[in-house]
């Protein structure tokens, strides 16, 4: 019999006193009898609206029906049909937006906890199911990966399953890219990114590390060398400014330079790890996406006593996750929302010592449709702090289009693609995730990857 329960059987978590001083996971993930229980609230509809809000369809009914069962290594199977990546997905999807968003249940009461059975089903299987992988046997024919993160592991992975020899190219010392260097340890523990990563090298794909390829190599060069395809998925690590008075100061960082120093380089274990980050007693941290609310719950764990989100929008206009915004908020971070800085004031020697903002209302909407913020005149006020973190967007780092002639990109630099089949303008040169959108989810960057490696396959299999 299905449960008919309106809601999720809850996820333990630690205490946010607790979790707020520490980087340990905040979501402690369901035991057997949880996942079982909350499986059983799946209807098994025929239509299957689930899959289709999935950028990488997941059989999303039919793991759900395994685990109900208990058969969760047949449930980790169907799962990794179609998902590289389902530990890390399980975590970090928005699946409130995508796949939860069409479940039937949620018609009346909650939808069914997707994300977190793909989350148990993954731990799950990391803790007791078989690590025999089948590997395939090689075609002969070589294909170069840029970038090693979403995008880049489910293209390579995907290719590696069909014969292809695959070799990873990644500009970091360390694989995974923002799964490593981007989403902080309590929401995504590195050990187990790599353990995830691991799966796909035991398909066969060589992931090379330190090689920045428009640096080391080309593009081009890389074609040179035998490669008959490249999908690039190098991302969009390139930080965004607000080009206002005082981001110069010490003591003002891109949250993209904030969390690489704390995720990639473990700044929270300073002394015991080399890499320091400066936080100081009151930071601010500008924007309103998950990068804003990941930079502002590791500066408080970093023992920043007042902690503020700046937002010039309303908190309903927010990007991040509601989960995200939630947890924050337990955690003790100040939300300042209608509100947008002017300057980053500056001590004699160079120093942050406060941020001059104004109060904003919203206007008529803009073309994202969104409410345009407008300044309230006359309502500019100062929050005394040592440091400031913008995180207002990442775009792609013009490394690769500046050295590969006949790529064609946007004015903002992402990659222009077909978008059925992550074609890019130059031959044999596919593209996604990050680099082609700009900064968007782990999902959509694994679809994109998917896509591309169906058109690799059917372009060299047809050459």
């Amino acid at each position: 019999m299905p449960n008919m329960s309106l809601d999720k059987v809850k996820m333990p978590e630690q205490e946010p006193d607790i979790r707020n001083k520490n980087f340990k996971e905040v979501a402690l993930g369901y035991e057997e009898a949880m996942a079982i229980e909350e499986a059983q609230r799946c209807l098994n509809c025929k239509t299957k609206p689930c899959v289709s809000g999935c950028p990488v369809n997941v059989k999303i009914p039919e793991f759900i029906q395994l685990v109900a069962e208990g058969r969760f290594e047949e449930a980790y199977d169907k799962i990794k049909e179609t998902n590289s990546l389902p530990a890390v997905c399980g975590r970090v999807c928005p699946q409130e937006s995508q796949c939860e968003q069409l479940c039937v249940r949620a018609k009346k009461g909650e939808s069914v906890g997707i994300g977190r059975l793909e989350r148990f089903v993954a731990d799950w299987h990391m803790k007791n199911g078989s690590r025999a992988v089948n590997k395939a046997e090689s075609n002969g024919i070589k294909v170069a990966v840029v970038g090693s993160g979403p995008a880049g592991l489910t293209c390579a992975g995907d290719l590696a399953k069909l014969g292809y020899e695959v070799t990873v190219f990644e500009a970091f010392h360390v694989p995974g890219g923002v799964l490593m260097y981007g989403i902080p340890e309590f929401r995504l523990p590195k050990a187990l990114v790599q353990e995830e990563i691991q799966t796909v090298k035991d398909l066969g794909v060589d992931i090379r590390t330190n090689m920045v390829i428009g640096k080391v190599l080309s593009i081009d060069e890389l074609k040179e060398e035998g490669y008959k395809a490249v999908f690039i998925g190098s991302g969009a690590g390139l930080p965004s400014f607000m080009k206002i008075p005082g981001e110069n100061l010490n003591g003002v960082y891109s949250a993209n330079e904030f969390l690489t120093r704390i995720n990639l380089m473990s700044a929270y274990k300073f002394p015991d790890a080399d890499t320091p980050v400066f936080v100081g007693k009151s930071v601010a941290v500008v924007g309103g996406g998950n990068v804003a609310m990941d930079a502002a719950r590791s500066a408080k764990r970093l023992g920043a006593e007042r902690v503020y989100i700046i937002y010039r929008r309303s908190e309903a206009e927010m990007p991040a996750r509601l989960e995200e915004v939630h947890h924050a908020k337990e955690e003790g971070i100040i939300f300042k929302v209608l509100t947008n800085p002017k300057r980053i004031l500056g001590t004699d020697d160079g120093w942050v010592k406060g941020i001059e903002c104004v109060d904003m209302e919203l206007g008529e909407p803009d073309k994202s449709g969104r409410r345009r913020p407008v300044e309230k005149k006359g309502s500019e006020h100062i929050l005394d702090l040592e440091t400031v973190i913008i995180a207002i967007g990442q775009s792609p780092n013009p490394l690769i289009s500046k050295t590969t002639p006949g790529l064609d990109i946007q004015s903002w630099g992402g990659i222009i693609v077909e978008e059925e089949t992550g074609a890019t303008s130059k031959s044999g040169v596919y593209a996604g995730g990050d680099a082609v959108t700009g900064a968007a989810t782990v999902i959509l960057a694994m679809g994109a990857g998917k896509k591309a490696a169906e058109s690799i396959h059917k372009l060299l299999s047809e050459a």
